[in-house]
Parts: C-alpha cells; structure tokens; sequence
C-alpha cells in the first residue's frame, strides 16, 4: 500500500504506481489475484489508457489516472449506476476548484464547456451476480490533447480553465471522498438522489441531441434519465430509452 494523502477516506486501500499500462487493467489483475477491495490504484503516468469504445485516452503526466477495485455485492444493472457516483464526484472536484461543471451522459465531465474527464466501468461476474468491478476515472489536470475533428466537445483541463494547479494525489483524495459519499448514498437510498444531482448538472437537458448505436442514430430531446440510468429521448416517434450510445450534440 502507498502513503495515504491528507484528506484520504478511511476504509479504502491505495496503491500508487509510478507506471503502468491501464489503471484499469491493474486493478483487473489485482481482483484475479484475490485483492478484497476496495482499493484505489493511481499511476502518475500510464501509456496504455483507454476510455469507451477502446480509444485511447492521454498518457501527459501530471494528470489524474485511477481506478476503484470494488466487489459489489449487486448485479450489472447495480454496478452500471456508480459511473454516476463517479462523474458526480468529479464534478465536485472542478466545482471546488472554481469550475463550471456539467455532465454529458453517460460518463464524460465537462469543465467550462470542455471535456476534461471520463469514467470507464469495467468488471466480471457470472450467474448475474458480479465477482470484480473497476471504475477508471481519468482526469485532466494539467494538460489536454489536441481535439480531434470529430470531437463532440474541445478537451480542456483544470489549470487552463482555472488556473489551479492541484497534484494528481490530492486531486485523488477529494475525488475518492466523494466518490465514497455518493456510492454510500447509492446504496442506503438508491438511485434517485445520484439521479437528481446529475440531471441538476446534466448537459444539454431539454435540448435536442444525437445518440450513436452501433447500427443506427437516434435524434430526439434530451428528456431525462430513467430510473435505470438510461437516456431518454423524446423523438418524433415517442419516448426512447437508449443504455449504452455515444452522444453528439448538433
């Protein structure tokens, strides 16, 4: 275990590696070793990251790589809810270091308008019931890559925006607090305070968007999100959930 920074929650362990290739995977090999949990494994740089879809997502030091190592005790659909536990805490984090945050579903963080984070579940389990779950959280502290042309929001980070400059162990400690007073929050009320603070700062809310299937695209306004967390969108055809689409804004 590594030195735990001021401010870090009791109860959960940490590991901070110098290097690695995926925060993600780390804990990935952790669990199948027969790490408990829950742990936090931070890298100060990883050259192997990825977001959704398998793209890849930056490796600039002095930026925020990590992942909690959870067993839940609940299935998929449970486990699916604490990327809002994520990005809400997130968001605090800008919030406290004098950003305008706003969430963009399912799991990126905006700060000012940019892209500055993202979230990346990532677990296994059989029968329903889930054995490992991992939640990446990768954070632009100091840096961002060039936008990419079809970039939905320009990437931005927290110095530029703020002109705070916060080290990726304390940037830790305040994410992994509120990450823990959401997902204690989750499982003593449920899904519907989670929902209310993220539609509070959801983007686009009452706007018209674009979702991205696999084999199709669906336009509609951003109505809410269920109780499921899933999207939903009102289209010229009715109501429509949609679980899992990247989402463009025209």
């Amino acid at each position: 275990m590594s030195a735990e920074p001021p401010g870090w929650p009791p109860g959960l362990g940490l590991v901070i590696l110098d290097e690695t290739g995926s925060t993600n995977d780390e804990a990935r090999l952790r669990a199948e070793a027969g790490e408990p949990g829950p742990l936090w494994v931070m890298a100060r740089r990883q050259v192997k990251g990825r977001g959704r879809g398998g793209r890849a997502w930056g490796e600039a030091p002095g930026n925020l790589y990590a992942t909690l190592l959870l067993r839940p005790e609940g299935g998929a659909a449970e486990a699916s809810l604490l990327s809002f536990a994520a990005c809400l805490a997130i968001a605090e984090l800008f919030e406290a270091a004098g950003g305008r945050a706003a969430l963009k579903w399912p799991n990126d963080a905006l700060l000012n308008g940019g892209k500055a984070a993202g979230v990346l579940l990532e677990g296994s389990g059989r029968g329903g019931a889930m054995d490992w779950l991992a939640v990446g959280c990768g954070v632009n502290l100091v840096s961002h890559p060039p936008a990419a042309p079809e970039a939905a929001h320009p990437p931005t980070d927290l110095l530029a925006e703020t002109g705070r400059r916060l080290e990726p162990e304390a940037a830790l400690a305040i994410l992994a607090a509120g990450f823990e007073r959401w997902r204690r929050r989750l499982a003593a009320e449920g899904f519907a305070p989670l929902r209310d603070a993220w539609l509070a700062r959801a983007a686009r809310l009452g706007q018209p968007i674009e979702a991205r299937l696999p084999r199709e695209r669906v336009n509609g306004l951003f109505e809410d999100v269920d109780a499921e967390g899933a999207l939903v969108l009102r289209t010229a055809a009715g109501l429509r959930r949609i679980h899992a689409a990247d989402i463009y804004f025209p």
